[in-house]
């Protein structure tokens, strides 16, 4: 491996093939290769749109152009794979004579997404675990964190490339060291930093059967193709001065807007410089700075991978639109009403889905994509906590989902899906109050809302596995299939049923014995009476409500049973 870390010949980059096996490719050999490439191997999920947004998406979008229609979307799409003269295009946008020796790791006078020879203004490097927020630096302080922050930390190149990236997209926004030739760092350190700018999203990446197909699917069609002066970080130097922005290679930094979809998908939230040493394995990365970067100014509405939440009547100064995150403790699925919203609210408040996803749907309505096509959504967040200075939590998800469900013309599917989710939740809350009404039966009271252990959250994940069975075989209904669709619906309720009817067994189970009797209960002028035999009669009650098919058909065959 050359000593100078080079992107686009080292293989830093891991993936899985599309027969099952593992690979490793620079950035070169990745993307001649990415028909061949099933998936990116990497650490977290939050590392996906890191990858795909830092490097290899403003890559090919520079290097190519943008799809200017969906005709041309689809020519694309159905190669399959990159041509031999988009290949020669690639291939001479990362060699010597464009910006091959710009994508260096270690390089002493360019080094990738770094500055070369920044300083603290202390003097003083910190552990490179600073850049992994799974692991123990500062006041971030996981509570299963294998090190701690005295414990020496080697990251091999491919590591440290891939949580450099991760920092400009995520990281906190705890006080950042203060960098020699920073104006406007104070008393050795800078305060009031944000997020990285991913920290401010609820992320969501479109995926698909190869590398290829995710690259194309993250890919938007624009009508005049990208902006005048909008070049990616590598080649800040390009970008006309009078957009007045501060050189990502040097320690000085400003808030501003992002200049276009290559300047926001590069966006240099951080200004990094990577330490390393000689061990007998390689060069290791072992010490880091890390100080301020670009803040962004606001999320531009051409974002492509975000959902929205919008309004109609906005406060003052503020857009009619802005990010949606994702809420911690909820599986992919049971967002599914904000991911195929695609359309606009009528009035008030709603969501509305990524500009890919709505995209996607118009393409399916072109006959570009089938209905059979394995579209998949990853989902990616982190929740912050204390002033957004620690990470507190990783969200991350994957969801199969139908191409039909993203038709803006054809409802019926969505209704469905959307229908299913409902039902989940529903049986959920009639769980949580069986719970509470045997607690209040055995003499005790509800759990407080922000504590304990739920048997919703044990319900809805035991129905993961049937929710991808359920949503992959939607991908063969087609708009004639209504046997097929009713007949997938009657499954999904039963074995919701069979999942709720085994957490409310193990409810009953574990009441004492004199929640059997149970006690009144006196609020005001009425009288409560809850007894185990009571509230689970109320809880089959609302199943019945909810669960009609499930229920019709069990006791059509108790009938049939007893004839």
């Amino acid at each position: 491996m050359d000593v100078q870390g080079d992107l686009v010949h080292d293989p830093l980059l891991t993936g899985v093939d599309v027969d099952g096996h593992t690979r490793q490719d620079g950035l070169l050999s990745a993307l001649s290769e990415a028909h061949r490439i099933r998936r990116l191997e990497l650490p977290v999920h939050t590392m996906l749109p890191v990858v795909l947004r830092q490097l290899l998406l403003p890559i090919v979008f520079d290097a190519l152009g943008v799809p200017r229609s969906r005709q041309e979307w689809g020519e694309r799409f159905r190669r399959g794979r990159f041509s031999e003269e988009e290949l020669t295009r690639l291939g001479e946008y990362l060699g010597p004579g464009r910006y091959g020796n710009r994508f260096r790791l270690f390089d002493d006078e360019c080094p990738f997404a770094q500055v070369a020879g920044l300083k603290a203004l202390n003097g003083e490097t910190k552990s490179v675990a600073q850049l992994v927020p799974s692991l123990a630096s500062g006041n971030n302080v996981p509570l299963f964190s294998a090190l701690c922050e005295a414990d020496e930390l080697l990251l091999a190149p491919a590591d440290a490339l891939l949580w450099l990236l991760h920092v400009h997209c995520w990281d906190t926004a705890s006080i950042k060291t203060g960098a020699e030739g920073d104006p406007q760092a104070k008393n050795g350190k800078t305060t009031g930093n944000p997020t990285g700018p991913l920290g401010q999203l609820g992320v969501v990446v479109p995926t698909g059967a190869t590398l290829y197909d995710t690259l194309l699917l993250n890919t938007p069609v624009l009508p005049d193709g990208l902006e005048a002066g909008d070049r990616p970080q590598w080649a800040w130097d390009e970008r006309p001065a009078s957009l007045g922005c501060k050189s990502p290679a040097a320690p000085a930094w400003s808030e501003r807007p992002a200049t276009g979809l290559l300047d926001l998908l590069t966006f240099q939230a951080r200004r990094v410089r990577l330490f390393t040493r000689e061990t007998e394995q390689g060069v290791r990365v072992h010490r880091v700075i890390v100080s301020a970067g670009d803040r962004l100014a606001w999320t531009p509405s051409y974002e492509p991978h975000t959902a929205w939440q919008y309004t109609t009547k906005p406060k003052k100064n503020q857009p009619h639109q802005r990010s949606r995150r994702h809420t911690s403790g909820r599986a992919a699925w049971q967002g599914l009403n904000t991911l195929l919203a695609l359309n606009l609210p009528e009035q008030g408040e709603g969501p509305y889905t990524s500009l890919l996803f709505r995209q996607i749907g118009d393409l399916r309505a072109d006959h570009v994509l089938s209905q059979q096509y394995p579209l998949g959504a990853e989902t990616s967040g982190l929740e912050y906590g204390t002033q957004s200075a620690v990470v507190e939590n990783a969200i991350g998800d994957d969801l199969p989902l139908p191409v039909n469900a993203l038709l803006a013309q054809d409802k019926w599917l969505r209704q469905v899906l959307l229908e299913c989710v409902d039902q989940a939740d529903k049986v959920a809350r009639a769980l949580d109050a069986l719970n509470d009404d045997l607690r209040r039966a055995a003499g005790g009271d509800p759990l407080p809302r922000d504590k304990g252990s739920r048997p919703s959250a044990r319900f809805l994940h035991s129905l993961d596995q049937t929710v991808r069975r359920f949503l992959i075989g939607l991908r063969t209904v087609g708009d004639d299939d209504d046997d097929l669709l009713e007949r997938a619906r009657l499954a999904w309720e039963q074995s919701v049923q069979i999942a709720a009817d085994r957490e409310a067994d193990q409810l009953l189970a574990a009441a004492p014995p004199r929640a059997v009797v149970g006690r009144t209960v006196k609020k005001g002028d009425k009288e409560f009476v809850y007894r185990s035999g009571k509230a689970i009669g109320v809880f089959r009650a609302k199943l019945t409500q909810i669960l009609e098919r499930a229920v019709d058909e069990r006791r059509a065959m108790t009938q049939e049973a007893a004839a």
